[in-house]
């Protein structure tokens, strides 16, 4: 009798000590199937971990609609706005936090993190892709992500202040420019909106011009690859530190301390004429000065006004699923939803402002900068993005370079060198 009580005892003490360890369990950002009560998702919890700082609040907001259509909650956390979101991500992934959906860049981050990626080939929204879209997360025949948008950049001006000026032309070549910052500055008007505090401005976007304007992209980054080829010796980089020397003459006060936000601030209240961004930066801008008047303009780094007068284009990131969530399945859902539910297309559209990656998604009213890089596409004149297939980790690297250049800390020589150094090292 008493052996019996001690076991039962024994077996009411283990199932409690199981049900503390269920309760205590999972230090990571997947949640836990156990609460779902049946197979349509209510009850579970999606992590979304993103980079865009633009579309924080409206990603919150969608999420809540995401939740009020399907039950299952969507936590959104953004790493962005100048922060290291490549860094953030691998801290949640070596403690164990990792998010059901994240954001990938496509091309050698693809390669990088593949054995995280779920195939998403066999979903609706492939088909109604652009070839294009499609290209950063292909691999091996396969896709493994959903492209978030297209995006272009380049030199957004005021034309208030070029009419103020008396500059009735965009500038399309090297000396066009220059006599532009001259004209601007005759008038007393600060040429350039230079945001050089910021790696990525640097690392990123600016340093992509000069690659993306070899005749040949792909063979220049394998013949870095194969140690054929250096920055330094390059005709298009030597054309490009013109370039970059311009926006440092004719730029604000102060380059290496000013980041994004003053950036993009003194370029909206018309303290200066010329800004270095893409049109991510047009809802800052404009709720800034609704009434501005803008446009694009290429960042040419020499005087072929034809090869010159394109502007970067691409796929900024793209939705992947973490393969080893327990919620993938509807963490799928999720991005089906966003690209294909009237809730989702609009937010794309109407709220985030996106110029769509899908075939079937008409963007309309996305405002002058998105107008002009859908314009710029039609008629082909645009050069690609590159900064995803440097080495890992290479482009925080190569802004700290061109920050040192920018405080004469290195020549240019010494510069594009180190460049070269820096992708040998880094290398795979």
């Amino acid at each position: 009798m008493l052996k019996r009580k001690w076991t039962a005892l024994l077996a009411l003490v283990t199932a409690l000590m199981m049900v503390v360890l269920a309760a205590c369990g999972g230090g990571t950002l997947n949640s836990d199937d156990s609460n779902d009560d049946n197979s349509s998702g209510k009850g579970k919890t999606l992590n979304v971990f993103q980079f865009k700082a633009e579309i924080a609040k409206e990603m919150e907001a969608m999420a809540k609609e995401y939740e009020k259509e399907t039950g299952v909650k969507v936590v959104v956390q953004t790493v962005g706005g100048g922060s290291d979101y490549g860094a953030a991500l691998k801290s949640q992934f070596a403690s164990g936090n990792e998010p059901d959906v994240f954001n990938n860049g496509g091309f050698t981050e693809a390669k990088t993190w593949k054995d995280k990626l779920e195939d998403l080939s066999g979903e609706k929204w492939v088909s109604d892709l652009s070839d294009l879209s499609k290209e950063p997360m292909t691999m091996d025949g396969k896709l493994y992500g959903m492209p978030m948008n297209l995006e272009g950049y380049g030199f957004i001006y005021n034309k208030e202040l070029f009419e103020k000026a008396g500059i009735t032309e965009v500038p399309k070549t090297l000396t066009d420019l220059t006599k532009t910052a001259e004209k601007l500055k005759a008038e007393g008007i600060t040429p350039f909106s230079v945001g050089y505090a910021e790696w990525w401005i640097l690392g990123i976007h600016l340093l992509n011009i000069p690659l993306a304007q070899q005749d040949d992209p792909e063979q220049f980054i394998a013949d870095l690859n194969a140690g054929k080829a250096k920055f330094e010796d390059n005709e298009k980089y030597k054309e490009f530190m013109k370039l970059f020397d311009l926006t440092i003459k004719y730029g604000n006060k102060n380059p290496l301390t000013t980041d994004y936000n003053t950036q993009v601030s003194q370029f909206a209240e018309g303290k200066t004429a010329i800004l270095q961004q893409g049109n991510w930066a047009q809802q800052m801008i404009t709720d800034v000065n609704p009434d501005i008047q803008m446009g694009f303009m290429p960042m040419p780094i020499n005087d072929d006004a034809e090869k010159m007068d394109r502007l970067p284009v691409g796929v900024p990131n793209n939705w992947v699923v973490n393969k080893n969530s327990k919620n993938k399945e509807e963490a799928k859902k999720f991005l089906e939803w966003m690209a294909t539910s009237e809730t989702g297309k609009d937010y794309m559209v109407n709220k985030f402002k996106f110029i769509p990656a899908f075939k079937s998604i008409e963007g309309k009213d996305l405002g002058p900068l998105a107008d002009d890089i859908i314009k710029y596409s039609n008629e082909g004149k645009t050069i690609s993005w590159n900064w995803f297939k440097y080495p890992d980790g290479a482009t925080n690297e190569f802004g700290a370079i061109m920050q040192a250049y920018v405080g004469k800390q290195k020549t240019a020589d010494e510069m594009l060198q180190d460049l070269t150094k820096t992708w040998m090292k880094m290398k795979k």
